[in-house]
């Protein structure tokens, strides 16, 4: 899941404003955070983005803590243990960020309990197979929906983004030990299919009425505070999110 952050090219100096060609704004991306927290729009939608992803990253902390108890060795426990030690990292490098500028980070994390909340109680693994299933697939669409959105953060927040997305192994850990599974018992492959298509459904549902609560966000998505998205380009984004998670099943060894 490792991104490397590639910017867009600057935008041209804007023209000199008048009545047939009003001067162009300045993308969102070409700022640094000073000048585009200047937005308290941008500035919101910004505070709800770190603390729904610093929320995400310490209930994966927890949620991998939990699966190396499921683990069938020791050193599959061990790998977990890193791994979510790694995820604890990661929001300790966002909370401190919210903290930086000026923000309490429980009270960004909170408004976002509740949807993983619930996504984790509609899909409560039953065993370690559909532990790892899990991680892969929602940890892989949660990274794919905020590189999205990264493209269009100002320069430091980006920054910040892509580097708490970095893949923690768990990617590879999860293909490894499925794909074996099933070479191992053919059958595992249907049930942890059916499994995949329902963790999908369900991670879609839960962003995109997150997105619908929260103003600041949904601004963001459709434009008028980060430069680019449109209506139109919502739905690219999350076609681009779904063709992505088909390749990742083929990786498993699963139909989507």
């Amino acid at each position: 899941m490792t991104s490397s952050d590639k910017p867009g090219t600057a935008a041209d100096a804007p023209a000199e404003a008048t009545e047939e060609a009003p001067a162009e704004r300045t993308a969102v991306a070409d700022l640094d955070w000073s000048a585009a927290a200047a937005d308290p729009h941008y500035r919101a939608a910004v505070v709800d983005l770190l603390g729904a992803l610093a929320y995400g990253e310490l209930a994966a902390f927890e949620r991998l803590a939990d699966d190396a108890k499921l683990a069938p060795t020791l050193s599959d426990k061990a790998e977990l243990a890193k791994m979510a030690s790694a995820e604890f990292h990661h929001f300790e490098r966002l909370r401190g960020r919210l903290a930086e500028i000026g923000e309490e980070p429980t009270e960004a994390m909170a408004p976002f309990v509740t949807a993983y909340e619930s996504f984790h109680k509609q899909t409560a693994p039953s065993d370690w197979l559909e532990g790892l299933v899990k991680a892969y697939v929602g940890d892989s669409i949660a990274s794919d929906f905020y590189r999205e959105v990264a493209a269009r953060l100002d320069t430091d927040t980006r920054e910040l983004v892509l580097a708490v997305l970095d893949d923690t192994g768990h990617a590879g850990f999860a293909v490894e030990k499925v794909r074996a599974a099933i070479d191992a018992d053919p059958r595992v492959g249907g049930r942890l299919a059916l499994w995949a298509r329902r963790l999908m459904g369900e991670a879609l549902s839960q962003s995109q009425r997150v997105v619908a609560d929260r103003d600041a966000l949904s601004t963001m998505l459709v434009g008028g505070v980060a430069d680019g998205f449109d209506l139109a380009e919502v739905g690219r984004m999350f076609s681009r999110i779904t063709e992505a998670h088909t390749k990742r099943m083929a990786a498993l060894g699963l139909a989507a």
